[in-house]
């Protein structure tokens, strides 16, 4: 039998209906390549062993009855800011040392729902502040891809570092993973991974370990088009728990792979052609605007004139929606205690030995935007800003376009310690961050390696829960470039 870890989930799926091999057998093949890479790699803080082999058996056991469902007995990874029953949820952070939920999250309640099984939970930045996994309280995340000749460890991106270097990896079948500024797209585009960032209200955030309210979003990681369009099916739904999830059906995305772009439009906004921009990012970008016109698309030029004021807008929003959110993290009721002489000593040594760096200056940040004499300059400027940036997108829909193609990062994967300027680290979320300004869904899918070796994306953006043109689209440019994996040194 072929290394079962090597099968897409849709291979995987349509194998276990076929009886050609069990969950069991496939769980116990994932747990085995967990134990053989995670030290090396260190994607997992988290794995639940015990749990996926009780949950594979009662997937074998649906399967023999024939009641299988949609992700019955396929095993996933899970991104520690997923409240996940009785296990580690830690948002790999250490100021939640020892929390275990007693509930569980919306999204992953769906996926053991539809049978599938839970292989441990992945490493992040911490509370998803960051864009290379070097932000996390258990260690970086290593990126399965190395550069060509050269076995010096790169970043997989973040937040969801870990996620999509699991994935790459074959350590699971897809993840979870989310995404409030980049944090799905930019670690898929690091990794040869594909992940989509649905429309803000598609997935519910209930039970999800919050960072800024208004931007996060759900969504999976998986090595293709196809499987990714079969994760977010299960784990999109409306929630009368999340008041800002919206009751719309769900469609079936896979039914839209295989349909002709023939006659979409696909605009190329002019803006995101940014100063000093590799040419092996603009030669990708004219790559996948060649596949798209041979595949019969119309490509039209665009212009989102507001693009550049996202990123400053950005971190000033989310910042200012951290500082809120953080504030319930005071060593009183969960996690991390640090004594004091009172309270108020208690709360400052609890919090400055919690959170890290990063953590803490988007607090600062956060609060000194919201704070007197400083919110109108700053928070409803950027508030105003959003609009606009928002207004960009409706009014190229609104001209017919169908779909936006961009460059997913502004380079490939680095390596850890590279980049120790914090602008120069927002810098690498510049083509993602519109996408939840707006709240519209983006998907980054591989198109290509750099002159390294390493692997290049290249995003999509759609219009509000549209995520069905996004995958038919996306999977164009993935028949086109093919599948990227990385060479195992692990």
């Amino acid at each position: 039998m072929t290394d079962l870890t090597n099968l897409t989930l849709a291979e995987a799926r349509d194998g276990l209906k076929a009886k050609s091999f069990s969950s069991t057998e496939l769980t116990e093949a994932f747990l085995g390549a967990i134990e053989a890479a995670n030290p090396k790699i260190n994607a997992y803080v988290a794995v639940t062993g015990d749990q996926a082999r009780d949950m594979a058996k009662a997937s074998d056991a649906r399967l023999a009855r024939g009641e299988g469902g949609a992700l019955e007995g396929l095993p996933l990874g899970i991104k520690d800011l997923f409240a996940t029953k009785g296990v580690h949820t830690q948002a790999c952070s250490h100021i939640l040392d020892g929390f275990k939920p007693e509930y569980e999250s919306t999204v992953t309640a769906n996926l053991w729902a539809d049978g599938a099984v839970m292989l441990g939970k992945l490493n992040m930045d911490e509370f998803a502040m960051g864009s290379s996994n070097e932000t996390s309280y258990y260690g970086n995340v290593v990126n399965p891809w190395r550069k060509a000749g050269s076995d010096q460890a790169l970043v997989p991106g973040g937040s969801s570092g870990g996620s999509a270097a699991a994935v790459a990896a074959s350590l699971c079948l897809g993840a979870t993973a989310t995404d409030t500024g980049g944090s799905i797209r930019q670690p898929a585009a690091l990794t040869g991974t594909v992940g989509i960032k649905p429309t803000y209200g598609r997935c519910s955030r209930w039970g999800v370990v919050a960072f800024a309210s208004s931007l996060d979003q759900a969504g999976p990681i998986a090595k293709t088009v196809r499987d990714c369009a079969i994760l977010l099916k299960s784990m999109a739904s409306v929630d009368p728990k999340d008041t800002t999830s919206v009751d719309l059906p769900v469609p079936d995305y896979e039914a839209a792979l295989g349909k002709s772009v023939k006659g979409l439009r696909i605009g190329i906004p002019a803006e995101y052609r940014v100063e000093g921009m590799p040419a092996e990012i603009e030669a990708l970008w004219q790559q996948g605007i060649a596949w798209l016109k041979d595949a019969g698309a119309e490509i039209v030029n665009i212009s989102l004139p507001h693009t550049k004021y996202a990123l400053p807008a950005y971190y000033i929003v989310a910042p200012a929606e951290a500082s809120s959110n953080l504030a319930r993290y005071d060593g009183v009721r969960y996690g991390l205690r640090v004594p004091g002489n009172d309270i108020i000593d208690m709360y400052e040594n609890t919090r400055a030995a919690g959170f890290g760096a990063e953590v803490q200056r988007r607090i600062l940040i956060g609060t000194y935007v919201l704070s007197a004499g400083y919110y109108d300059a700053y928070y409803l400027k950027a508030q105003k800003v959003r609009t606009l940036i928002k207004r960009d997108f409706d009014l190229a829909f609104e001209a017919g376009v169908d779909a936006i193609l961009t460059p997913a990062t502004p380079d490939a994967a680095f390596a850890p310690g590279e980049i120790t300027d914090p602008v120069a680290m927002y810098l690498n979320d510049i083509f993602t961050v519109t996408v939840n300004m707006a709240g519209l869904p983006g998907l980054s899918v591989p198109a290509g390696l750099s002159a390294s070796g390493l692997p290049l994306g290249l995003q999509l953006i759609g219009r509000p829960f549209d995520e069905e043109t996004l995958f038919q689209v996306a999977e164009v440019i993935e028949k086109a470039a093919g599948r990227f994996t990385a060479s195992r040194w692990w």
